[in-house]
């Protein structure tokens, strides 16, 4: 079969299956225009998902007749004054999108510029261009598209439903305006999940107010600023800004991570690997942290033509990058401390109104005899209903709900002398304590509210990031054991286990072999104190051949650390002298990162006096 030049109809078709993938590509393509045009509101609106309409209206610089024939042709743009592809500092640069979307659909320009007397309009049907018109508009450009992939039908059945699309739009058209928040975005068309996000000034606040639109007011609640900046070996210089959930602050997918590299959002490998490698140990499995991270580097330093739709990046100095994103998250999260989900509070009083009061913490109603004695059976003397009490509020009684009845494991009162001077302690972020309950978890009071304290979770944190320290500061201390402790286990998991030996030696386990299956334990870490050392290396195995040697090494230390200091925490079901308690709170307040365990569980809960009245119903 000869050779032969393809028919240019066709080629721009082709370029329309990588650049115009579905409605949101299209759409993504003509808002990066009107921001590149300078446009200060930006308004879109869609019918069926933008597969019968998508309409961009903007207020930029507009263009005259001729620049407006120009601009449906392939390869044409303005984006590029030199011609210099290292050099690019707009968003949009490559030519294609007019064209190709105007071979696949109805296209309709309006444009007028600031200058000009009057505007002037084309058509583009299936890739046939009409003359440029006189038209009525003022400054700025509309832009429609009608019957999207119209001429290639066979790509409508590659589209999903209406309300998936219209979600692709959506979340198209969030990170846009969040990468520009002093741009009035709106979208109409689908009242589900339309908007209007109104301007924003372009510092920090004004920022943080167009995260808040676009991620809610809990993301800024839980949000901590993130500021770095790095300079490579050739003084090119990269900077990082930004706003990075707390830990506990997580989600199921990546759908709430924002990245954007010179105001461009991306969805790009190195970045999703320097997240999870900031956050590592600190957010549970399978969990992803809330982020709206900015990179800043100069055009050179970064090459945005990899990807047809720019949706990926690709940067000169990979390593620096990944380096400071890293760091620069893991510098926020170190000064956060403490710090937990302001949401734990919500999902406590969630879980006490589903058990308590039912969902919708509505009250049960009145027994049509008055009180209900079988409600109040077993009750403590004078806990009884007074004349003119409202209705009464069932489920405190019930078998499963006694045990909070009974003596806590330790009562720190304020009215004993022991506990005096834990009065000052209340000004401080997690108060001071007042019980243990359960021998599990404490009960401590601030000014305004109470804190619940997984007492083993807490410590545990605190144990391991204790010998972090040490490792990072010369070594973990050790101690010899007296008699070696040999410890029986399969024997490819022993052999795993002493493919490991010289890691976990410094980390001050010394592990010998001792015959077929089995290990001598020789040294163990001072920290664990009086650990069983034989539960502690059976469970190192697990981990070892669970998560396999491919993992890089400060992964798997960090991994094995934390194995160790849950064997070293205060356990569930020990009893803490008041003492104890407050000086693991204090602890707490003074440690990075002790919010969560090191499974990424939160070690505590705090709930405002304002909830827990509100829960009584005295708000």
């Amino acid at each position: 079969m000869p050779v032969r030049r393809l028919d240019p109809i066709l080629i721009d078709r082709i370029a329309a299956g990588e650049v115009v993938e579905r409605p949101a590509s299209a759409i993504k393509e003509l808002v990066e225009n009107a921001v590149d045009a300078g446009a200060r509101r930006i308004a879109v609106r869609i019918e069926s998902a933008g597969r019968a309409l998508i309409r961009v209206s903007d207020d930029g610089c507009g263009m005259d007749a001729d620049d407006l024939a120009l601009a449906i042709e392939r390869h044409a743009t303005s984006k590029l004054p030199h011609g210099d592809l290292l050099d690019i500092a707009t968003l949009g640069f490559r030519g294609e999108a007019l064209p190709s979307i105007g071979s696949v659909a109805w296209l309709d320009i309006t444009s007028r510029s600031a200058a000009a007397d009057r505007a002037h309009a084309v058509s583009v049907d299936a890739g046939i261009a009409s003359p440029v018109r006189p038209a009525s508009r003022g400054p700025g450009t509309t832009v429609e598209v009608r019957d999207l992939f119209g001429a290639t039908p066979a790509r409508l059945k590659f589209l999903k439903s209406d309300r998936a699309e219209a979600s692709a739009v959506a979340d198209a058209l969030r990170r846009l305006a969040m990468a520009n928040p002093a741009i009035h975005l709106s979208l109409e068309g689908t009242p589900a999940i339309g908007f209007d996000y109104l301007a924003c000034g372009e510092d920090d606040e004004g920022r943080l107010t167009r995260i808040a639109q676009i991620v809610g007011d809990d993301f800024v609640d839980n949000a901590l600023p993130l500021r770095a900046e790095r300079e490579s070996s050739d003084g090119e210089g990269v900077a990082a800004t930004g706003f990075v959930g707390l830990p506990t602050f997580h989600r199921g997918t990546r759908d709430g991570q924002y990245l954007f590299v010179n105001g461009r959002p991306v969805r790009d490998k190195l970045l999703a690997s320097a997240l999870y490698a900031g956050y590592m140990d600190h957010i549970p499995q399978g969990r992803f942290p809330v982020v709206a991270l900015f990179l800043a580097c100069g055009s050179r330093a970064v090459d945005v033509n990899v990807h047809p739709a720019k949706a990926e990046v690709r940067f000169r100095d990979a390593n620096l990058v990944r380096g400071l994103v890293v760091s620069a998250i893991r510098d926020a999260l170190s000064g956060a401390l403490h710090r937990a989900s302001t949401r734990g509070g919500a999902r406590t009083l969630d879980a006490i109104g589903a058990r308590s009061f039912g969902h919708g913490y509505r009250a049960p109603p009145r027994p049509a005899g008055g009180w209900d004695p079988r409600r109040s059976a077993g009750a403590p003397a004078g806990y009884g209903p007074r004349s003119g009490d409202g209705p009464s509020v069932g489920g405190f009684a019930e078998p499963a709900q006694a045990s909070f009845a009974s003596e806590p494991s330790a009562d720190v009162r304020v009215h004993e002398p022991a506990a005096t001077p834990a009065v000052a302690d209340e000004d401080a972020p997690l108060g001071a304590a007042r019980a243990q309950f359960h021998e599990t978890y404490l009960l401590a009071q601030t000014h305004d509210g109470i804190v619940i304290v997984d007492q083993h979770a807490a410590h545990e944190r605190l144990v391991y990031e204790r010998m972090k320290r040490a490792r990072a500061e010369g070594g973990i201390g050790r101690q010899m054991m007296l008699i070696p402790a040999v410890v029986e286990l399969p024997p490819d998991v022993a052999a795993v286990l002493l493919d490991e030996a010289e890691a976990l030696a410094g980390l001050g386990l010394g592990l010998e072999p001792f015959g077929p299956g089995a290990v001598a334990v020789t040294e163990v870490p001072s920290v664990l104190g009086d650990a069983d050392v034989l539960r502690l290396v059976k469970d190192l195995a697990e981990v070892i051949k669970a998560d396999g040697v491919a993992l890089p090494l400060e992964r798997r230390l960090d991994h094995y650390l934390a194995t160790m200091a849950c064997h070293r925490s205060v356990r569930a079901g020990r009893r803490l002298l008041p003492d104890e308690m407050n000086a693991l709170l204090r602890e707490m307040e003074r440690t990075p990162g002790s919010g969560q365990c090191n499974h990424g569980r939160p070690t505590y809960v705090e709930l405002k006096l304002s909830d827990i009245e509100r829960l009584f119903g005295r708000r």
